[in-house]
This record gives structure tokens, sequence and C-alpha cells, in this order.
């Protein structure tokens, strides 16, 4: 065999990996509620008679995922009686927030909108409060349960069994509320979350760093309010550097804001194009799930092949110039058949970088403060494309939809420049024969 193909075929045989394999049930757990609370609930609401303008105030439910490193330090560090005892930590908060999850979804599923929107929105806001506690605990777990070279396969899984999981919770939901109604449709979201739990119970609790102990007259309580709060965000930066740190955050922030800018406007540029409903729903949601799920499978090997570094790059710049398919779709107008090339390159690139800097972003946690630190940068991530992506609108009115998709495509330049400025930084800190600021 040629030893190129040899290798490559070694590192795919990591996907089937019992680990890696749960990995990618948890991924569909974490994804599943997130639909639920987003259009498929908004859906409900519209059915139901609720006026655009309430509506979209639902919107405000997914704040949680943007500030859940607010409470990560609590899931991070403080031990759940009994449950820790017999799961271990990670997977005693895992089954608690799963068990909590599915029924706050069975009651959302069985609160009518009709009755009341109040209930709704705060068994919503329960539930995304859940989900976000549940993506702390997994993302922590994930990171713990693999060694670094399996990182990549790791996201990969992970980005699967969400876009999976995304996909049940909205089209599968959907054709479970037209057939059955939504209490049966939402509770058969919640069964799938019980169903997690075993997921959870089959895979190893991970080791997890040893406890420090308070020193010489220092209170217990305060030393460990310290450890939980303060400890991860001075280490992290301790560990990089304050100027590396800062550069490591303003990364996380740019690296995909390229996609989130033409992300929020894609379906009006389908409408405005004259695309169907159906149309969409079969090439850019059923196709584009494909294309996707085979863009993270792709990133993780590229991870494992080239390192994390080296597939920053390579993707990053397969998202950027994806983004210029949606210039040949606006000169095309409606055209299916470019409309499935278009969504076809967009999401293998667009599957690729995500897998790619969910495995980034693992690498730079400390073991000893997983969940905090993961948080924290998943956290900002989510909160920089929710807030920059808002002023897409804006800017697609002033320059037009090509001059607009130009300036997306222009958006991935500085994160590009930010991947040269990382790696210089971590050679010459291997120059020096200092302890590497970033992993390779």
């Amino acid at each position: 065999m040629n030893p190129a193909l040899a290798r490559w075929g070694e590192a795919a045989r990591v996907y089937l990996e019992p680990r890696i394999l749960g990995i990618l049930l948890l991924g569909f757990a974490s994804g599943l509620p997130l639909a639920l609370t987003g259009g498929t609930l908004t859906m409900r609401l519209a059915e139901a008679g609720v006026e655009v303008a309430a509506i979209g105030f639902f919107a405000w439910v997914g704040l949680a995922y943007g500030w859940k490193f607010l409470w990560s330090p609590v899931v991070d560090r403080v031990p759940l009686p009994l449950l820790t005892r017999f799961f271990g930590r990670r997977r005693g908060w895992l089954v608690l927030v799963q068990l909590l999850l599915a029924g706050a979804v069975l009651l959302l599923g069985l609160a009518a909108p009709e009755a009341g929107l109040l209930r709704v929105a705060a068994l919503a806001v329960l539930v995304a409060f859940l989900s976000a506690t549940q993506d702390i605990v997994i993302d922590a777990f994930r990171v713990e349960l693999v060694s670094r070279d399996r990182q990549g396969a790791a996201a990969a899984m992970l980005v699967i069994g969400y876009r999976l999981a995304m996909f049940a919770s909205g089209a599968g939901a959907l054709v479970l509320a037209e057939w059955y109604g939504w209490e049966v449709a939402y509770g058969a979201m919640a069964a799938l979350l019980l169903a997690a739990i075993a997921v959870t119970l089959a895979l190893p609790e991970p080791a997890l760093a040893s406890e420090p102990t308070p020193p010489p007259g220092r209170g217990a309580l305060a030393f460990r309010l310290e450890q939980a709060v303060v400890a991860p965000f001075a280490e992290f930066f301790a560990r990089n550097g304050v100027a590396s740190a800062l550069l490591i955050l303003l990364f996380v922030v740019l690296y995909k804001l390229g996609d989130a800018l033409l992300g929020a406007l894609t379906s009006p540029l389908y409408v405005g194009l004259g695309f169907a409903k159906t149309e969409v729903a079969a090439i850019v949601k059923s196709w584009g799930l494909v294309a996707v799920l085979v863009g993270g499978v792709l990133g993780g090997l590229v991870v494992r092949r080239l390192g994390l570094l080296p597939a920053l790059w390579v993707c990053g710049i397969g998202q950027m110039l994806s983004n210029l398919m949606f210039l040949l779709l606006w000169w095309a107008g409606r055209d299916n058949t470019v409309l499935a090339l278009t969504i076809t390159v967009e999401n293998l690139a667009g599957g690729m970088g995500t897998t790619a800097f969910v495995a980034y972003l693992s690498a730079l946690c400390n073991v000893t403060y997983t969940a905090t630190q993961y948080a924290l940068l998943s956290s900002l991530m989510a909160q920089a494309r929710t807030f920059l992506a808002g002023f897409a609108g804006l800017f697609q009115a002033s320059l037009g939809w090509p001059g607009f998709i130009l300036l997306t495509t222009l958006a991935a330049l500085p994160g590009l420049a930010l991947i040269r400025l990382l790696d210089r930084r971590l050679q010459e800190a291997e120059r020096a024969a200092a302890p590497a600021v970033l992993p390779t």
C-alpha cells in the first residue's frame, strides 16, 4: 500500500475507538436542546398565533450559552453529594444535568403558548441554562477523556453529533409535531436526552488533577473560591504570557468572523433569489448536513496529520475562499445546481474549520481547570459571533450582495494573520528552550 495512504488510514481508524464514538453521542446530547428553544420553538409560537414582535424576543433565550463561563467554576470544581461519589465529578454532574434537562424539555412541550407566554419563556430559559451547563461538562469531559493526539478526532465527532442532533430536534421534531402534536415531539426529544445518560455512564470517568491544599493560614472556603474563580483565568494568562494570551483571545473572536457575518444573512439571500422553501430544505438543510459532516471528519484528519496550527491555516483559508461561492450563486440566480455546489463547498470548508477550531480551543485548556477555561473560550466565541454578526444587515444594505460577500471573505484575513503571529511566538519560545506558548 502507498505509505501516504497507509498513514491517512491509520489516522482514520481513530474514529472507531470506543471513547471517540462515545463523544459522538455526547455531541448529539449537546446539540439536541438548541433548536428546541430556537427554530422549533419559534415555529410552534408562530403556529399558535403569537405576534412576530413577541417571538423576536425569544432570541434572548440563547444568551445563556454566551454567559456560561460565569457558573462554569462551580461545575468545574464543586463535587455533588452521592453523585460524585458513585459516578465521579464529571459523570456525576452530567447525569444530574441530563435528568433535569430531559424534565425541562418535557415541561416545555406541555406548556401551550395559547395559555400564556410567560410560562413558555421561563421554561425555555431553563432549558437553555441547563443545556449550556451540559455543554460545560461535556466540553471538559471530552478534553480530559482523550489524549492530545486524538483531540482533532474528538472535536470532529463532537461537531458531527451536534449537527445530527440539530437536524433531529429541527426537522425531526417538526415532522413529529405535524403527525402527533407538539407534546409528543418534545416528549420524544426528552426521551433521547434520557438515553444519553446511558452513554455518560458507559464512558469512563476521566482522571482529574489532584486538588490543591490550602496554604497555612488560609481559610478553606476562601481558598476554594480562589481556585474555582480566579485561578483558571490567572493560570491561562501566566502560562501563555499576557501578550500571547490576548492574541489568543483576539484570534478566538476573529477566526470564524467571516463565516458568522455571511451565515447571518444566507436565508434572506435565498429568498431574494427566489428559491422555494422546499428547495432550501432539500439542498441547504439536508444535503448541507451531509457536507458539513464530511467536512468535520476531514477536519479531524487534517488536524491529526498536520498538527493544530497548520490545520488552522489550511481550514481557515478554505473557509475564506468558500464564501466566494455565494458570488457565483448571486450571479447564477435561482439555479439548484449552483446552490448545491455552493452549499457543498461552503459546508465542507465550514465543517473542517469548526473541527480544527474546537481542537485548538481544547488544546489551550489546562486539565486542572478544563471546564472553566473552555467555557471562557467558547463563550467568547459565541458572544463575538452573535454580537458582531448583528451588524451584517447594515453592511449588506450599504454594499449590496456582491460587496457584502466580498466583505465577509476579507473578514477572514485578520484571523489568518493572527495564526502567523501565534506561530511566530511559538517558534521563538522553542528557540529559547522555553515551554511552548501554544500546543502544536
